[in-house]
């Protein structure tokens, strides 16, 4: 789901360099197929990496809003006005993609040396415009809130987080921390600010978006572990938190060469 990401288009080529690896191997693959620990008991290994499931927020009236899945997956309708609960990777991710009307700027220069306001130094000392950057504003009006009163983004990666948070300020998103989200009701999300749940206000948007996080997914490995069947657990069923895809691709290569 992360190549639907604008900036993130390289996946498409890791994901279809691993489609040719299985298709050249002797692996049988099942899709569509969910397993049961009576499938696997005649297994010598078994190996979980059943991912991550959306942290349920609590929020008072969220079966108003939207999971984040469901909005990347294209299969949720969005408005244009939009609240994204959750300023994390995935917070930010779904804004980036909310914000994009006309594809991704990364897969046009013309268009993203507007947006940043780069030229070719020949043309201009330094290789700055002298306009500046040119970004098209967001195709929406989009919020995006966190319960912690640190900087929005503050977790995202070091050498690249900078990026998200410019490139969303450049198109006018509104990034807010220390809120508390109240309820979700028919005229927007219900806040109020800081320990003592001061400053009601209402936001007043069409969507409200759950970006609030992610938890193990270890139904299997639990229901294998209640029959005293051991697996190996890795990647987001492992630990949820900071998931990215060089440390699940790291516990699995490491695992394989182990066995």
């Amino acid at each position: 789901m992360a190549r639907k990401i604008p900036g993130k288009e390289e996946f498409h080529g890791f994901v279809a360099w691993f489609e040719a690896e299985l298709a050249a191997s002797s692996i049988t693959t099942r899709l569509n197929t969910s397993a049961t620990p009576d499938m696997l008991a005649d297994f010598d290994e078994v190996i979980i990496a059943t991912g991550v499931r959306p942290r349920d927020p609590g929020i008072e009236g969220q079966e108003r809003a939207l999971s984040y899945i469901d909005v990347l997956a294209g299969e949720a309708e969005v408005g244009t006005s939009v609240a994204i609960i959750g300023a994390g990777g995935i917070g930010f991710d779904v804004a980036t993609y909310l914000a994009e009307s006309d594809g991704s700027r990364t897969m046009n220069l013309d268009q993203w040396l507007q947006f940043w306001g780069v030229t070719d130094p020949e043309i201009q000392c330094g290789g700055l415009a002298e306009g500046g950057p040119r970004p098209d504003p967001a195709a929406r009006q989009i919020t995006l809130l966190q319960r912690k009163s640190t900087r929005p983004g503050k977790g995202l990666g070091k050498t690249t987080g900078w990026i998200h948070r410019a490139g969303l300020q450049l198109q006018g998103v509104t990034m807010r921390g220390g809120v508390n989200y109240e309820r979700i009701a028919k005229d927007g999300l219900h806040l109020s600010s800081g320990e003592a749940h001061d400053n009601p206000e209402v936001l007043a948007v069409d969507t409200v978006v759950l970006c609030s996080g992610q938890e193990p997914e270890r139904t299997l490995a639990d229901a294998l572990a209640d029959i005293g069947t051991s697996a190996h657990v890795i990647g987001g069923a492992d630990v949820a938190a900071e998931l990215d895809a060089k440390r699940a691709i790291d516990q699995g290569t490491r695992l394989a060469a182990s066995l």
